[in-house]
């Protein structure tokens, strides 16, 4: 077996790991990456890239490289319930400059801060890497990680730190026995893309649509509609069990798409099932390792803010981290700030998601919720614009938004 050392190991190559790899590795840490895949093309994955992450790009002087990047900007949400319209969100006269989330597969989002993690001599990136355990020593303090690579060739690698960024269901997570405490949700969510002609009511817009016991919501990405179909929780296989033709009939009459645009989606192949999850662990840590976004906090879909969520976690256990890694004495404490620093933020979410599910979603699905008799959260939107941009705000920078630290920026 090969043995190696780092500083830091990050395990997974997402938002998280990859933007606390770029950070570590800009403050002077020996930081590496595993990735257990071959590259960032996977389908359905989070790309929204909020403005608080926007900014936090542009501190990083990587702004210009994400402009080109091909995008969608969305700057409202806006919901049609039994046929009342109510938007729901607007971040055009938030603060700062991106008034609007940007809609980036998140490949191209992750290839950037590859590239960019790259230029530093202290960084490496290993694809196609798995992690199959923890190394520990004597006192049960975590040493580092056991690996298998493309070839079945099996490693260990030594790390001062090991990082759980391997998303909600952690392998990591669960070698280090941490178990999340879970919340109770009411859906699951069908995702597809729906290539529908342009609809100037949806463009630009998070759109959602409820109507007879139905939930549906679609985002614009140009040549497509990305589109959540909500269900029961548990309901997929019996659901499926009626043909596709039913399932395009019932999202044509839910988001007045034409029939003939919908044969773009062959058959249930192309929808692919999210068994959504919730929840969070009670302590992110144990001695030598840290777990932060899905591995720590997992979201549910609504309002798309789990990548947001997870970046600003990276920030976060970044700017506490790097000295103590780079003195090579990083102990229980500065772990515990990281969690401290990002609790509120996760905690505020979590409870908004909830929120939403119970007032809104669950409700829907029943078939209960009417236009003429809305929750109280969305008549008030209704009556005071105003807070629109305050809802818009929560949603797309968030609470305690991280800056980039000073030693990151370019």
């Amino acid at each position: 077996m090969e043995r190696e050392r780092t500083t830091c190991c990050v395990v997974g190559g997402g938002p998280a790991g990859m933007m606390l790899g770029l950070l570590l590795a800009r403050a002077g840490v020996e930081v590496t990456v595993l990735e257990k895949h071959g590259d960032f093309l996977r389908d359905f994955r989070g790309d929204t890239v909020h403005p608080s992450t926007l900014r936090l790009l542009d501190e990083l002087g990587l702004g210009e490289r994400f402009a080109e990047l091909p995008a969608r900007r969305l700057q409202e949400m806006r919901m049609h319930i039994d046929g009342t319209t109510v938007v729901a969100g607007s971040l055009r006269r938030i603060p700062g400059r991106h008034k609007y989330i940007a809609m980036v597969p998140q490949w191209d989002f992750l290839d950037l801060l590859a590239g960019a993690a790259a230029e530093e001599p202290g960084f490496t990136l290993r694809m196609r890497t798995t992690v199959t355990g923890l190394t520990t020593d004597r006192t049960g303090r975590v040493t580092g990680v056991t690996y298998a690579d493309e070839h079945g060739a099996r490693g260990e690698l030594a790390a001062d730190l090991t990082v759980a960024c391997d998303g909600r269901d952690s392998r990591v997570r669960r070698e280090a026995g941490l178990a999340p405490d879970y919340f109770d949700v009411p859906i699951d969510v069908w995702q597809v893309r729906v290539p529908a002609p342009r609809d100037p009511v949806k463009d630009g817009r998070v759109f959602l649509s409820v109507r007879d016991g139905q939930v549906a919501a679609t985002m614009d990405r140009g040549d497509y509609y990305q589109t959540s179909y909500l269900i029961e929780k548990g309901a997929d296989a019996r659901l499926r069990a009626h043909g596709i033709e039913w399932f395009r009939d019932r999202l044509g009459d839910l988001l007045d798409w034409d029939r003939e645009a919908l044969r773009g989606i062959g058959s249930w192949d192309d929808v692919k099932l999210l068994e959504v999850t919730m929840g969070r662990l009670r302590r992110w840590y144990r001695d030598g390792l840290l777990c932060i976004g899905d591995a720590a906090h997992i979201m549910s879909p609504v309002g798309g803010v789990g990548v947001n969520l997870a970046v600003q976690d990276a920030v976060a256990a970044a700017r506490v981290l790097a000295a103590p890694l780079r003195r090579g004495d990083v102990g229980v404490r500065d772990l515990e700030r990281v969690q401290k620093r990002r609790w509120l933020p996760m905690a505020v979410t979590q409870a908004s998601q909830r929120g939403e599910h119970e007032t809104l979603l669950r409700p829907a699905l029943a078939g209960t919720l009417r236009g003429d008799r809305l929750p109280l959260p969305l008549k008030l939107l209704q009556k005071v614009p105003p807070l629109r941009t305050v809802a818009g705000y929560l949603g797309g920078v968030g609470v305690r938004p991280e800056h980039a630290p000073g030693f990151a920026c370019r």
